[in-house]
């Protein structure tokens, strides 16, 4: 059975596009006669090669020479007629000529295939998948249809270079893939031919889009373009490029606003509604994943529209596309970035266009009847443009691989090569199917480069990186800027010279303007994660990048700056010898120096009755005790150390207990001596110097006590307090243990209290001698003191604490000492002559 029979079990669409039917002709009614009319095999119409060249291999070649078609009816009530295609590709047919170039030479070489010859058959797929389909089904149909009908044997083609489109080269692959029939893409890059359980036999001289799209994306992190929009055909290749593109932006600052789809028959009301997308959209920059033949009509829609500003970033498939190379594209298109085919050299090609003689190739039926000597017209002038071969050169590349590949199955020894265990091919019985073992273990230098395919049939990914400038004369010219290398390692693969490249206009393609450092990115609920509004950092946090996803906290003892874009050192803080401070010193030295002049008036005047009434020990006692309790406040002046925060509570306390103590022992004496007075009391023996001294001693011991266990179980210690203040870092000394804090506090609290009830049950004391009321005052300012410092102390943060404190201590010793001895000074000074026992008693005479 013929090739294009078995093809119907896998095409049964056919028989209504009217590309090939099979008609059973049988006689009338169905009769007898059947038999002896039989069945006849016809074909319906002919599909013929563009060139045909005889040769002992005969292998395919597919190009678009064409870029658009005309579609006939297809209501299937009678016979269609063929697809129309329009649009001569001057850049296509150049592609073919390269093809016929390459196997002249092949023939021509007396090392590569010597003896041997390949033919060819060119075909016209007018970069559409249903002509494709054609173009492949006559291509297994022998080197003419029309000289053979009828299918009699298998198609001695032995490998097919083609398709330029993915899609095509979908369709063309299956259709090939029954027969094992090895096919070399020289521009379809479609990620999905990696899938060898569905693509076989595909082999490709082009690098797959998966390089591609991990470049472009690399190009718009490169250049900060995160806003992009994305724009495809209707075709295999624009669907797996967008995907994998989509796959590649993962992860990175990249989002794209849109994706859109240019029909595969074109639609201009489609066009035009893509193109009002664009022109609203905040991108700036449109990745194009399409074909020459979609991007024709679709550009001229958009140049009517005049839409200017886009920077197109351009696949491989139209980013060298010589029909845009016009002046009038280049205001609109002028500065398309993209990525292009590596460029080669091809010798003999410049020569070899402008030499083609039609008259070589009488069964072609492309080239009119000319001499060959005639210029081509100028909007075919890209024909003859071969300064930077690259999808022509991989035509070149292709016709090589499948000669040195079947130079290699001809001259195969028994047990080496593919076949180790098969006995080798025979010069004039090559299956498709030996040669693509060959195809895959092909390698071969070539212009300097070396050709080989990988286990997936891909070749090396290698792009040139293409910027479309002006001209000398106006056009546009494709500028190399550039490469994209991916053998190298991760990172180093994208080369770009910044400064040789045309841009189109403004480079912001942004959806939000970045956020400056001190700020972090908020994303928009609802919205991209490029779509966002910049926050400001909370105090204690920083970035210091442009586009920070989080504001980082600064270290403990650390604080954000002004603009929260770097970290400082905390402000440190604590009672220091400032204005307060100074306050604090000036009041302490002065009250201690006050007690001390009180303490040298008494001691003088010692033997005077006042002092002698007042019991002169304990009063130099207790202005011992209070000048020892104004110097204490100063410990709390200054940076927190071990020791000053050992003695800070702790002197305190003991002084003021000692102080305390005295007013107590001073207290007792007073009330026993009132109450000695009454007939038979003798309390006073009670009472005597020692027991004086014992009362003194002994109240204070309990103080030192506490003070001990304190220092012993849970000292104060300085400490740095940030949590008070985030901003500032407090220098406090820790009380250790509050429990004992408290028990000081306290007991220096009962030691007053108790003053004060004795105090006030002795206020009525006769004559002028008013002790006890002094004490009680004394007593009530005391605890007045120190019942206002309790919340003021815990409300009053870090060294404003310290401050609080060290008032207290100053205004309680103030208090005492002007109520205990501020009267008594008053008489010795300026009263001396109240200072006498008479007057003291009451009993001075009238």
């Amino acid at each position: 059975m013929c090739n294009t029979m078995h093809l119907l079990t896998f095409l049964p669409l056919l028989y209504c596009v009217g590309i090939l039917t099979l008609v059973y002709i049988q006689t009338s009614n169905f009769t007898s006669s059947a038999t002896s009319a039989g069945k006849v095999c016809i074909l319906q119409n002919s599909f013929e090669p563009g060139f045909i060249a005889e040769g002992d291999y005969i292998i395919a070649g597919i190009f678009p020479l064409h870029y658009n078609q005309e579609m006939p009816d297809l209501n299937c009530t009678y016979k269609p007629p063929p697809v129309k295609c329009n649009g001569f590709d001057p850049r296509a047919f150049r592609w073919a000529q390269t093809m016929r170039l390459a196997v002249e030479e092949v023939n021509q070489n007396l090392e590569l295939l010597p003896n041997y010859t390949l033919g060819y058959k060119i075909f016209d797929s007018c970069a559409y998948p249903l002509t494709g389909q054609r173009a492949a089904m006559a291509v297994l149909n022998g080197m003419s249809e029309d000289d053979s009908p009828m299918c009699s044997g298998a198609s001695p083609l032995l490998a097919v270079i083609g398709e330029s489109g993915s899609a095509q080269s979908i369709v063309v692959s299956r259709i090939l893939q029954p027969f094992r029939i090895p096919m070399i893409s020289y521009f379809s890059s479609c990620a999905c031919f990696t899938d060898r359980t569905k693509y076989p036999t595909f082999f490709r001289v082009i690098p797959n889009d998966d390089y591609q799209v991990k470049a472009i994306a690399q190009l718009l992190v490169r250049f900060n373009w995160t806003w992009v929009g994305v724009v495809r055909g209707d075709h295999e290749y624009g669907r797996f490029a967008v995907q994998g593109l989509m796959r590649e932006l993962q992860g990175t600052s990249v989002c794209v606003a849109y994706q859109e789809m240019i029909p595969l028959l074109y639609n201009q009301q489609r066009a035009l509604e893509i193109m009002q997308v664009m022109r609203s959209s905040l991108a700036r920059v449109v990745v194009v994943f399409s074909a020459e033949g979609e991007m024709t009509p679709f550009l001229r829609d958009y140049m009517k529209q005049n839409i200017t500003g886009i920077q197109w970033v351009a696949s491989e498939a139209w980013v060298t596309a010589s029909v845009f190379t016009g002046k009038e594209y280049y205001p609109y298109l002028g500065g398309t970035v993209g990525f292009g085919i590596r460029k080669g050299y091809i010798s003999r090609l410049s020569n070899y266009l402008e030499t083609v003689n039609p008259q070589r190739y009488p069964n072609n039926m492309l080239l009119p009847p000319c001499s060959g000597q005639e210029s081509p017209l100028k909007q075919h002038s890209a024909y003859l443009n071969t300064s930077s071969p690259r999808v022509a050169y991989n035509v070149y590349k292709a016709v090589y691989a499948i000669a040195h590949s079947l130079h290699s199955l001809l001259m195969c020894q028994p047990g080496s090569g593919p076949f180790k265990n098969q006995s080798c091919a025979q010069s004039d019985n090559v299956l498709p199917w030996q040669l693509q073992y060959y195809l895959q273990e092909v390698k071969f230098i070539i212009a300097g480069e070396e050709v080989n395919f990988d286990l997936k049939g891909d070749s090396i990914p290698y792009y040139d990186i293409i910027n479309w400038q002006r001209g000398t004369s106006g056009n546009i010219e494709f500028v190399n800027v550039g490469l994209f290398d991916g053998t190298k390692p991760a990172g180093e693969e994208l080369v770009i010279q910044e400064d040789m490249i045309m841009w189109a206009g403004d480079q912001m393609s942004v959806c939000s303007a970045s956020c400056l450092p001190g700020s972090r990115k908020a994303v928009r609920r609802g919205e991209p994660v490029c779509c966002f509004d910049c926050v400001p950092c909370d105090n204690g946090k920083i970035s210091n990048q442009t586009n920070a996803i989080e504001c980082t906290f600064c270290p403990e003892d650390f604080w954000s700056n002004k603009d929260r874009t770097a970290c400082i050192s905390k402000k440190v803080e604590f009672l220091a010898y400032d204005s307060l401070g100074i306050a604090l010193t000036v009041t302490s030295v002065v009250g201690a120096c006050l007690t001390i002049v009180v303490l040298a008036v008494f001691f003088y005047h010692r033997n005077t009755a006042i002092v002698r009434i007042n019991n002169s020990e304990l009063s130099f006692f207790i202005l011992f005790a209070l000048t020892l309790c104004f110097l204490c406040s100063l410990v709390f002046i200054g940076e927190p150390t071990f020791w000053s925060c050992m003695l800070r509570h702790t002197v305190f306390s003991i002084t003021f207990s000692l102080c305390i103590s005295c007013i107590l022992g001073k207290t007792l004496v007073v009330l026993a001596a009132f109450t000695a007075t009454r007939p038979g009391e003798n309390i006073m023996k009670w009472l005597g110097p020692k027991q004086q001294r014992a009362i003194i001693f002994s109240c204070t011991l309990v103080q030192v006590v506490i003070c001990g266990a304190w220092l012993i179980d849970a000292h104060p210690y300085p400490s740095r307090n940030t949590k008070y203040e985030r901003s500032k870092i407090i220098l406090e000394c820790s009380v250790g243990s509050s429990l004992a804090f408290w028990c000081v506090l306290g007991y220096i609290g009962l030691q007053a209290c108790l003053c004060f009830v004795l105090a006030f049950l002795a206020r009525k004391l006769p004559g002028n001698f008013n002790e006890a009321k002094f004490i009680t005052f004394s007593m009530l300012i005391f605890c007045a003191v120190w019942l206002a410092f309790i919340p003021a102390y815990i409300s009053s943060p870090g060294n404003y604490a310290d401050a609080v404190e060290s008032f207290a201590i100053l205004a309680s010793s103030f208090g005492l000492l002007f109520c205990l001895f501020a009267p008594k000074c008053y008489i010795i000074l300026l009263k001396p002559e109240k200072n006498t026992k008479q007057h003291l008693m009451g009993k001075e005479k009238k």
